[in-house]
């Protein structure tokens, strides 16, 4: 990141609350009493597309666990409430006199406000027809670097006259739109009184899981747990198999978990060793937060049949394309689950037209499903191949940072040469240039279609056998839509009866804190940069790293910038560690921080000795302490949940 003017972290704006829709309190208004002990663990699966609902019996025996998926109530048309197993994850603004208000309650969860907003199944429909006014993948903005989550700027493409909202506070819409869902359900189990899971992509920095806390705290939980979606799947599928999960893992095993869903692509990949005669499993690996998924194959098969149209003389406007991209989706469905269909009609969504005569008709067939999709999406490429990066224009929208490439397998690939390092000693294998997994888990509404799931396997094998290494196995029996959280639901059963197998995981990247060079005033040269490492990978949740034979200088009084960097291939750095040149291609820096710490017994610009100390939280977050040498009363906290802040 370097130099230039580094952007002041910002509080929410006091506005939010004039456009947040009120949603019922999940609380109820009640304190949770010290003899409250939670009925059931709820798994939440906060997804980019669609948000589940899990929950399992605490009362019940590991053994005859009753397993629920939890049926969201949401508005399917004006008025019109039905329970749904999933709840889409849309939010669509509606114009004042479209609606009246009473037609946009869902009884016990949403009452009639101004500005209103419509939830789930019916917003995702009404977003095909004025995209303006429809958010979508506000989880991911999370993750984003590049803005501010606590600014009010969604819809993107929102006219004067729509209301906007930040991707934090619709986050805590979705949430409290659940909590109150359940709480209309269970008026003698609050959600506030039972043990929740929520979980967030392994890609997750430490920023956006604090940012995905805040968003849970405001809907009105204050205690909650944070796991993986791919180790969630990975407990979904021990939960299904019961105890003959263990002749399906042995030890030794390295298993990929393959998470392709509506919106994003998340990788990971765990070891299966042996600890005190207990077979135990531990996440080695996480990819990056890849923006590739489902909605990206029913927008590639749209824009196909948009070329076909305009050959015809058709032009499409842009919503017409999202239009056609939700027909897409449904055609999709119908000709992969059967592939000697017919192709299939599909009518481009219009306007004003009175008759079905007057609309614009094309068809869709399962070849050109398959040419779109699996050679565009699922190619088969060398394990050498890397994602490929175009040269990008100077200037462009404020969007999500979309990968460039949509080819699943060349991310795959990448992923496994990236990490060929990844595993401990006593599980070494031999001298490939990628990690090799024996076994393979596919988590994702995508893999519903077996042609995708197919082609995963046969690029993972293909690349095995190229270097002389037993072919993987698939493991069967994935409960695609409800995985995560139904995974979830068991993680809080198991964490709370301290019965079952727990993935073991700790932070999933390396983290430096930069220390600046002392030299003397030089005309156009900065001081260099070594990079101190305070959370070494696979650190523990609830671990605290204490420094105090390490005494660094700090500035206090006046504005000071931290440097944050983060390796997700440095595995064997040790707390303490001083890298030399933190603009190694191993490390990548993170958002600057920059404030000022105050010390009523310093003047401004005074420099204090101090010792550092990192806490990892229970939710994977990092704090940063900086303790004073000559007064140990004295400390400066620095929160690892602030980013650079760009103004939109």
């Amino acid at each position: 990141m370097g130099g230039g003017k580094v952007a002041i972290f910002k509080k929410q704006a006091a506005s939010q609350e004039s456009v947040a829709e009120k949603v019922k309190s999940s609380d109820g208004n009640q304190e949770v009493g010290e003899n409250n002990s939670p009925r059931y663990s709820v798994g939440i699966d906060l997804g980019t597309t669609n948000c589940v609902i899990s929950y399992v019996d605490l009362t019940s025996d590991i053994l005859s666990l009753v397993h629920e998926v939890f049926p969201i109530a949401q508005l399917c048309d004006a008025g019109s409430v039905e329970d749904r197993f999933q709840f889409p994850s849309f939010l669509f603004s509606p114009h004042e006199e479209a609606f009246q208000a009473e037609s946009l309650q869902v009884p016990g969860i949403v009452e009639a406000q101004a500005p209103a907003w419509i939830y789930g199944e019916w917003a995702r429909e009404l977003g095909v027809k004025t995209p303006s006014r429809l958010v979508s993948s506000v989880k991911s903005w999370l993750g984003q670097h590049h803005v501010d989550p606590h600014s009010a700027f969604l819809p993107l493409e929102a006219s004067d006259d729509t209301p906007k909202i930040s991707p934090v506070a619709v986050c805590t819409l979705y949430l409290r739109y659940l909590f109150s869902a359940w709480n209309h359900r269970f008026p003698d189990a609050l959600i506030h009184q039972q043990d929740v899971v929520v979980t967030i992509p392994a890609s997750f920095d430490p920023a956006a899981r604090e940012l995905t806390v805040k968003a849970i705290q405001e809907a009105g939980i204050q205690q909650v747990v944070l796991l993986e979606e791919p180790q969630a799947a990975v407990y979904s599928w021990i939960l299904k198999n019961g105890e003959n999960w263990r002749k399906h893992l042995k030890v030794g095993d390295v298993l990929l978990v393959v998470d392709v869903g509506g919106g994003t692509t998340d990788l990971s990949l765990l070891a299966v060793s042996e600890e005190m005669g207990a077979v135990t499993l531990q996440r080695l690996a996480v990819g990056d937060h890849l923006l590739l998924g489902g909605d990206n194959m029913d927008l590639a098969l749209a824009i196909r049949l948009q070329k076909k149209l305009a050959k015809e003389g058709h032009t499409l406007q842009a919503w017409q394309i999202l239009g056609l991209a939700q027909a897409c989706r449904l055609a999709k469905e119908k000709l992969l689950s059967d592939q000697t269909l017919q192709p299939l009609p599909i009518v481009v969504p219009s306007r004003g037209s009175k008759l079905m005569g007057g609309s614009i008709k094309t068809d869709l067939s399962i070849e050109e499903v398959r040419e779109t999709l699996v050679e565009g999406f699922f190619p088969m490429v060398a394990i050498t191949d890397a994602p490929k990066q175009g040269i990008r224009a100077a200037l462009a929208k404020v969007a999500l940072n979309y990968t460039q490439d949509a080819a699943v397998t060349r991310h795959l690939a990448a992923f496994l040469r990236k990490h060929r390092e990844a595993l401990p000693g006593s599980l070494s294998q031999s001298d490939a240039s990628f990690i090799a997994p024996s076994v393979v888990l596919l988590n994702g509404g995508v893999f519903k279609s077996q042609v995708f799931a197919d082609r995963v396997m046969e690029s993972v094998n293909h690349w095995l056998l190229e270097a002389g290494l037993p072919e993987a196995r698939l493991l069967a029996g994935s409960d695609l839509d409800f995985a995560v959280g139904r995974g979830a639901a068991y993680f809080g059963f198991v964490r709370q009866q301290g019965r079952g197998v727990r993935i073991r995981g700790g932070v999933a990247s390396s983290y430096y804190l930069g220390i600046e060079s002392s030299l003397p005033a030089v005309p156009g040269f900065e001081p260099p940069i070594s990079a101190l490492c305070i959370a070494p990978f696979g650190l523990e949740e609830g671990a605290v790293v204490s420094l105090p034979h390490q005494v660094f200088a700090l500035t206090v009084g006046e504005p000071v910038h931290f440097r944050f960097f983060g390796s997700k291939t440095r595995r064997s750095d040790e707390a303490g560690l001083l890298l030399e040149s933190p603009e190694s291609d191993t490390l990548e820096e993170l958002p600057m921080i920059e404030l000022v710490l105050k010390d009523d017994e310093a003047k401004m610009g005074d420099r204090v000795n101090v010792y550092l100390k990192a806490t990892i939280s229970e939710i994977g977050t990092i704090d940063v302490d900086a303790l004073s040498v000559s007064r140990p009363e004295k400390t400066w906290k620095v929160s690892f949940d602030v980013r650079d802040r760009g103004q939109l």
